[in-house]
């Protein structure tokens, strides 16, 4: 029997799946307790994580015993892969099972973005109708999404997107010009200054390494679209906050949606603070009750098989 540490929330029934055969230690809050964290984690032939649990320094070196840390997600900027990899333990990320909410995130937060009509519930149920300042919100049929990574969140977007009779262009440093996946999905590859100059929408689908790192620095921020709705899901190290909020207060932006950030929680005062057409969420694109099951399945399933 090994010994399984789960530091961060996880879908019950999968954490009552791995307890079926091995020795669980399940506490959300672990992540929140370093010195009982690094103990216990020096006990686990198994390390599930999400993305806060650092794995990577000290944490990385009291985890000797280990052979697998599950990701409950995609994103991995948060373990030092090559470190595992060195010391022969496997990372295993959810990949694809929280595409599906990441998609919709995107999507519904466009349609709020652009229309802008919905922030007026207060207003109208106290007796105001501002139907001339809110009726003139944009549609999304027929606006052009930009997708910034063009993996597999990247194209379950597009199809959503298509669905609601958006065109759909995209960009991804690591896809070839004639990769199938661009006719099969009927997206059109562009470069990524072509489609900071044509999309309404821009939604980012990458990860933070060095070459993505202030990828929308202010500069590429201001060469986007007058007007254009910008949406960050991926990682916050992705663009330039600052140049967001000044974006969105000049009016040079129409909207920003933004789940991740460079410090999270976000600190009093931020830059973020009285910027319009502004929804901000603390990372929770990719989370929902179906996404957590999913994911949490995906990685139990994988995480008992890589303990056989």
């Amino acid at each position: 029997m090994s010994r399984i540490v789960i530091t961060e929330f996880m879908d019950e029934r999968a954490v009552a799946q791995l307890r079926a055969s091995h020795d669980v230690l399940y506490d959300p809050t672990l992540v929140d307790d370093p010195v009982r964290l690094h103990t216990e984690a020096a006990l686990a032939d198994a390390l599930v994580v999400r993305n806060r649990t650092q794995v990577r320094g000290e944490l990385l070196a009291a985890i000797g015993r280990a052979r697998i840390v599950g990701r409950l997600g995609v994103g991995l900027d948060n373990i030092d892969v090559a470190g595992c990899e060195a010391r022969g333990i496997r990372v295993i990320p959810a990949t694809g099972a929280n595409a599906l909410s990441v998609a919709e995130y995107v999507i519904g937060t466009a349609m709020l973005l652009l229309r802008g009509a919905y922030a007026a519930s207060a207003e109208v149920a106290s007796g105001g109708w501002p139907r001339g300042a809110l009726g003139s919100g944009r549609e999304i049929g027929g606006k052009t999404l930009g997708l910034v990574g063009f993996g597999s969140i990247g194209q379950l977007t597009a199809k959503l997107a298509r669905g609601v009779g958006m065109n759909v262009i995209a960009f991804d440093a690591m896809l070839p010009a004639g990769d199938p996946v661009f006719a099969t999905s009927g997206v059109r590859r562009v470069a990524l200054d072509e489609l900071c100059a044509q999309a309404d929408v821009v939604s980012l689908h990458v990860p933070l390494v060095e070459s993505t790192r202030r990828l929308f620095d202010a500069a590429r921020v201001a060469a986007l679209k007058p007007g254009a709705v910008l949406i960050n899901s991926a990682r916050g190290g992705v663009l330039d906050e600052a140049a967001v909020a000044a974006a969105l207060k000049s009016g040079r932006l129409g909207g920003a949606a933004i789940d991740v950030f460079e410090s999270e929680p976000l600190p009093a005062g931020s830059v973020f603070e009285r910027c319009p057409n502004l929804v901000l969420t603390p990372h929770i694109a990719g989370l929902s009750a179906e996404s957590n099951e999913r994911v949490s399945s995906l990685i139990a399933q994988r995480v008992l098989e890589g303990l056989r």
